[in-house]
């Protein structure tokens, strides 16, 4: 289905791209949250994912796999915005957390995961959030897989020593 949503995007459909939007928009904004720590920046991230991927359309390979060439972008977008409001301000708003995360263990550790400083979270969300694999983390952050592997290395080690240090506390 999604391959027919991007040919038809592809001619102008407004249609198609608002069935992809429906798709996608709601584990975007979940993973743009997870990487901005920060609702409104996510949300102006993947306002401007949408906007990009309808003018980029053209440009995508319907050959190779779409999420993580729609990943990179969101990626980017919210590096950027990130980059943007860090110029204007060092206030961080906790990040509002959605349904599916609302659980009180699904919690703390998401507010763990939140806690890595960017190069080892945004892998891990990637992976272990989204499902991506380390190839296509490294497509999408523009980084060698080895790298993509060390640093979900130590992300996941960062990770256990702060399970560990909640348990003996």
């Amino acid at each position: 289905m999604e391959k027919n949503w991007l040919t038809l995007i592809k001619f102008g459909d407004k249609k198609a791209f608002r069935q992809l939007y429906n798709a996608y928009a709601n584990t975007a904004i979940r993973t743009a949250s997870a990487i901005t720590k920060n609702r409104e920046q996510a949300k102006d991230a993947v306002q401007e994912t949408f906007i990009r991927v309808y003018r980029q359309i053209g440009s995508y390979d319907e050959s190779l796999p779409f999420d993580p060439w729609f990943y990179r972008i969101l990626t980017n977008e919210c590096l950027r915005v990130m980059k943007k409001e860090a110029s204007h301000s060092k206030y961080v708003e906790q990040i509002e957390l959605s349904a599916p995360y609302e659980e009180e263990h699904l919690f703390d550790l998401y507010s763990l995961i939140q806690s890595l400083e960017d190069h080892q979270r945004i892998p891990i969300i990637l992976k272990y959030i989204k499902g991506c694999s380390e190839k296509e983390i490294a497509e999408i952050l523009s980084l060698n897989q080895n790298t993509v592997k060390s640093r979900l290395f130590k992300g996941r080690k960062r990770l256990k020593e702060q399970l560990m240090k909640e348990d003996s506390e």
